[in-house]
């Protein structure tokens, strides 16, 4: 029953009830069924499974209620990059279960948690990440005291943290990221003392950060992003004790104040991301790796918010870190560039240096070249020049871009992108597609730029005037079937002249399947020289479907088009103007022919002379 209302083809049924060996079958390293079997009950006659894995065999059944009737079942795995497209409700029979680990990672499971959940007392592990759970986080959840670890991302669950469910004194790991949570972030969190990991990216909570955080001082990944509200700023927590944090991510919590100076001395730190909030004064020294002109982090991500002083030289001349400290407002020092290929400035200092600061280091980039001469654009993100519908989309293959600010050779358009992919660091940030796509002859929808925070694409020297903004995209990172590869969420903001024009876009859901070619249409008034297109992601939808990194925007092509006559002809005015200047040069030209006698004046002149009585 088990295995046919899970579709599975791989389990050899019918055999001796002294043996498991046929229901192990493996494809491949990350594919296959393996089930455990405790054979030694009733003098080794009688088998019980003790566990089941299923991982990478894309089941596109129901769950089974059956399990339930497993007394002795311990471990059922249904996860862990397992590819499955299993639905339907988790069984209140699983109550019945004495598991210790409960995973059913990336599957379309819906519906609620139901209470009977809570009745596993031996449970440590409830993986439910990836799903299409929904509802209120049950209380109940607090009865399983043995609970190391909670991961609830990437469903549609709703309301507040339970209070109950501070008496988890065992948790080690909870993340619940892009859920539609709200509320604050509970005070009494503090109480998880044994926490390692801890991710609240991309829910609906509000700030500020509780003080009691600073109780945790077991973490090793702290992320915390977009949070909203109404409360307007936050102080920087107090992390000094967690001297094992390896991964620190604060970003857009409208945080004020200075970077805290231990947070330098913090030994184990490689990844620090503090941007998109409202920080002041100076970058600490204590980041400074002495004697090496570099930073002690691999990754430092301070963009947008509002440091001061000079940028530090150990910043300037790190060749070997990614840095963005990109629109910020830095006084100094005079530099000759914008950045080398891992470091970011982009709109970097004050508008009090204007005057004495590179274009490309000012608030509105203004155009290098001094008088803005272009009225269109096109841009084959991610892919090699290539010609569309009349128009040659330019290159854009740069593949590095952690923290980058690339500008194209002939200074007509520019990208800044920042961030790393958090699970899978060496990622690509350009992708290339690899199956088929709808239509199939469109070339601008073969490649795309990725971004694991945000991309800014600029035009740059653009005429005053109205636009339209036409932004293609296609998700081709996603599967277009019925297996684990469809289940990804892809949710991103978009801005467009700092306006947010479209919130949490989903590509597949417009698209209405994954390998779908569309666009979007907008319209942009540049005043000065630049537009500014803005792709951000705010922490929600899947970042583990179908591998781990997969999450951020993604853009195809873009096309700027002029909503203005970019030759026109002359002016009524112009043209009245031009008659009557004209007609002024005319008559002066008559005026001076007639004086030359060219129009016989001088000839009759000359005769009036001959016949003049006085002559004859």
């Amino acid at each position: 029953m088990i295995s046919s209302k899970l579709n599975n083809t791989y389990w050899k049924l019918g055999q001796s009830p002294t043996s498991c060996t046929g229901f192990n079958y493996t494809i491949e390293e990350k594919k296959y069924s393996n089930v455990t079997c405790n054979c030694t009950f009733n003098a080794s006659t009688v088998c019980h499974v003790v566990s089941i894995e299923l991982k990478g065999l894309d089941l596109n059944g129901t769950l089974p209620k059956e399990f339930g009737d497993l007394p002795y079942l311990r471990v059922l795995h249904l996860h862990d990059l397992s590819r499955n497209y299993i639905n339907g409700s988790i069984p209140t029979s699983f109550g019945h279960l004495r598991l210790t680990n409960l995973s059913l990672f990336g599957n379309r499971i819906s519906g609620s948690i139901p209470d009977e959940i809570s009745d596993i007392s031996t449970l440590e592990e409830l993986v439910l990440e990836s799903n299409q759970l929904g509802g209120d986080l049950p209380s109940s959840l607090e009865k399983l005291t043995n609970l190391r670890r909670l991961c609830l991302s990437a469903n549609n669950f709703k309301g507040t943290i339970p209070e109950s469910l501070q008496n988890l004194k065992n948790l080690k790991e909870f993340t619940i990221d892009g859920n539609d949570l709200s509320g604050k972030i509970p005070d009494w969190i503090g109480n998880w003392t044994q926490l390692k990991r801890l991710y609240l990216q991309g829910t609906s909570m509000e700030g500020p950060i509780p003080s009691t955080i600073s109780q945790l001082k077991n973490l090793s990944e702290l992320l915390i992003s977009d949070l909203s509200g109404p409360t307007p700023t936050t102080q920087f927590p107090n992390l000094e004790d967690m001297k094992m944090l390896k991964t620190l991510v604060m970003r857009n919590c409208s945080i004020t104040g200075r970077i805290p100076e231990y947070i330098g001395n913090i030994e184990t730190l490689k990844l620090l991301d503090l941007s998109f909030n409202r920080l002041a004064g100076k970058i600490p020294d204590t980041f400074e790796e002495k004697g090496k002109d570099r930073t002690k982090l691999d990754n430092m991500f301070l963009t947008n918010n509002s440091l001061t002083g000079e940028v530090p030289s150990w910043i300037t001349l790190d060749d070997e870190n990614n840095i963005d400290i990109s629109y910020n407002k830095f006084t100094g020092p005079d530099l000759d560039s914008c950045g080398s290929g891992q470091v970011n400035l982009v709109s970097s200092y004050a508008s009090s240096t204007r005057s004495t600061t590179l274009w490309c280091l000012q608030k509105d980039l203004p155009c290098n070249s001094g008088k803005p001469e272009y009225y269109s654009l096109y841009i084959n993100c991610g892919g090699d020049r290539v010609h569309f519908q009349g128009q040659i989309y330019e290159k854009d293959s740069n593949d590095k871009a952690p923290s980058q600010f690339f500008v194209e050779t002939s200074d007509k358009w520019a990208y800044s992108s920042t961030g790393v992919f958090i699970g899978k660091e060496k990622s690509s940030y350009v992708a290339k597609n690899t199956s088929s796509l709808i239509p199939e002859d469109v070339v601008i929808y073969q490649t795309a730029r990725l971004a694991p925070i945000s991309v800014k694409y600029y035009g740059l020297c653009l005429r005053k005037g109205h636009y339209k903004v036409r932004l293609y995209f296609a998700e081709i990172m996603f599967f277009n079937n019925h297996t684990f590869g469809s289940l990804g969420k892809r949710l991103f903001d978009i801005s467009i002249q700092g306006t947010v024009v479209r919130k949490d876009f989903n590509i597949m859901e417009e698209a209405g399947s994954a390998g779908k070619g569309i666009y979007e249409d907008f319209d942009a008034t540049v005043d000065g020289s630049t537009l500014e297109i803005h792709l951000y992601w705010s922490g929600k939808g899947t970042n583990s479907v179908p591998n781990k990194g997969v999450y951020g925007p993604l853009i195809s092509a873009i096309a700027v088009t002029p909503k203005f006559d970019p030759n026109p002809g002359p002016s009524v005015g112009a043209i009245i103007g031009l008659v009557i200047a004209s007609c002024v040069v005319l008559a002066l030209i008559l005026g001076l022919l007639r004086m030359k006698g060219y129009l016989g004046g001088n000839d009759i002149e000359d005769k009036g002379e001959i016949n003049h009585p006085r002559n004859l």
